[in-house]
């Protein structure tokens, strides 16, 4: 049976500056359970993609507070949610199409959900207009 060997808790403002923040403090501690350079390089690439989906679309317009929560067990399987508390989707399937973006200035490429499950072996995606977005990321570490 496996059991949490380990966990952390990060509230950072949804500001575009804590996105390199979120990506290194989650990547640091993982560091722990000694992933290799590609694992480690999708976590931060998933982590990365999850906080700044929160700054841009689920605080677009507000100011709010990122959730991030790791836990890793002893089977090596490292589990991040990211949760912000802003806009919510209305249509997560919809939302996780490739290329698909409610950003209509072209700036964003619509390949935040595609990218994250492309580096994380499972991705839930929760969500509730106006309730926000809850992102639940696993990946197993070899």
């Amino acid at each position: 049976m496996r059991r949490v060997e380990n966990y952390m808790k990060l509230f950072i403002p949804a500001l575009s500056i804590n996105e390199g923040l979120s990506r290194n403090a989650v990547a640091s501690f993982v560091a722990g359970l000694n992933p290799t350079i590609d694992e480690l390089s999708d976590i931060k690439c998933a982590v990365s993609e999850a906080v700044t989906n929160s700054i841009v679309h689920g605080y677009k317009y507000t100011q709010g507070i990122i959730y991030i929560g790791v836990k890793y067990y002893s089977d090596r399987t490292v589990i991040i949610e990211v949760t912000d508390k802003g806009c919510g989707i209305e249509n997560v399937n919809q939302a996780m199409a490739p290329l698909y973006t409610t950003d209509t200035s072209g700036e964003r490429s619509g390949m935040g959900f595609a990218v994250m499950q492309s580096f994380m072996d499972k991705l839930s995606v929760r969500s509730r207009p106006g309730e926000g977005v809850r992102i639940l990321m696993t990946k197993h570490l070899k």
